[in-house]
Order: structure tokens, then C-alpha cells, then sequence
């Protein structure tokens, strides 16, 4: 039997409800304790493997403290690009980035420093360490 992949809606959703999450500091078993369900619960949604309803969506809006837009922001689309004026997505990859702890923990820190030309220093010596160019 095959397995059914997650839908990228579903993924995109849950990585957005782990990256708030993680933000404001709250566990799997902490948010999972104020929807009334488990943390096996919350693990599958923010892996995409459970859909969200509706009205748990607004619940976990509530709980973390934002719109229920949030959890859309960045998500891909579902059927012919859009033309006109609409703004271009962000790339997977940063959604990603930012729902992990390093990645928020870097973020957070990084928006800290005040110096402009120190915040420069340090996107050249990731880049340096990368061994990449910047793009």
C-alpha cells in the first residue's frame, strides 16, 4: 500500500502553527493541554499529516495569539499563478529555516543587534563559513 504524502496546504499550515509555537516559547504538550487534545495530536499537525479544521485553526490562532492569516503567509499556490500585481512568494526555505529552534533562535538574536555594519559582518562570515556567494 502506498502512503499518501502530505498536501502542501496541510504542511505549510502545521510548519506555521510549529514556528509560532515556538516562538512565544510553548511546548507540544502546553498547546496541545489548551485545545484539549495530545501532543501526538499537535506533532501531526504541524508535520502536515492531519489536516486543521476550521474551528481548530481559530483555536490555535487564539491560543498563540495571532490572525488565523498567519498560518497562511508564504503558503504555495493551488491552480495557475496568479498574474498582476500580486507580491511574489517567499521560497520555501525560509518558512523552513524559521520554524526551527536555530533558526528562530539566530533570527531573534540576530534583529538584537543594533549595528548595521556588525549585522553585515556576520551575513559575510556565514556566507564565508557556506562557501557560498551571495546571491
Amino acid at each position: 500500500m502506498v502512503k499518501k504524502a502530505p498536501n502542501p496546504i496541510d504542511k505549510h499550515v502545521g510548519s506555521r502553527v510549529r514556528m509560532r509555537r515556538m516562538m512565544v516559547g510553548m511546548s507540544q504538550e502546553k498547546l496541545g493541554e489548551h485545545l484539549g487534545i495530545t501532543f501526538q495530536q499537535i506533532q501531526k499537525y504541524e508535520k502536515g499529516t492531519n489536516r486543521i479544521g476550521a474551528s481548530r485553526l481559530q483555536q490555535i490562532s487564539v491560543v498563540l495569539g495571532v490572525p488565523v492569516a498567519f498560518f497562511f503567509e508564504g503558503a504555495p499556490s493551488v491552480g495557475p499563478e496568479g498574474e498582476g500585481f500580486s507580491e511574489g512568494q517567499s521560497p520555501a526555505y525560509v518558512s523552513d529555516f524559521l520554524a526551527t529552534a536555530d533558526g528562530l533562535a539566530l533570527t531573534r538574536n540576530f534583529m538584537r543587534i543594533s549595528d548595521p555594519r556588525v549585522r553585515r559582518r556576520i551575513v559575510d562570515l556565514v556566507i564565508a563559513i557556506a562557501g557560498e556567494a551571495e546571491t
